[in-house]
């Protein structure tokens, strides 16, 4: 395990080339994984299905 001391700007700039250093293909397997873990993550705002705003148009 190492750490490495860096700037966020530092930090940032490295996530960036080493995504551009994979392929297309990776990239977007990279993207799905991203997308899979996001939903893991705990939110503090559940949707409620009961309150939808619902607009009725009745034709005459």
């Amino acid at each position: 395990m190492e750490i490495h001391f860096q700037t966020k700007e530092e930090s940032n700039r490295k996530q960036l080339e080493d995504f551009l250093k994979l392929s297309k293909v990776e990239r977007f397997y990279q993207f799905l994984r991203l997308m899979e873990k996001v939903n893991q993550f705990p939110m503090k705002h559940k949707n409620d299905t009961n309150s939808n705003f619902i607009i009725q148009i009745k034709s005459s």
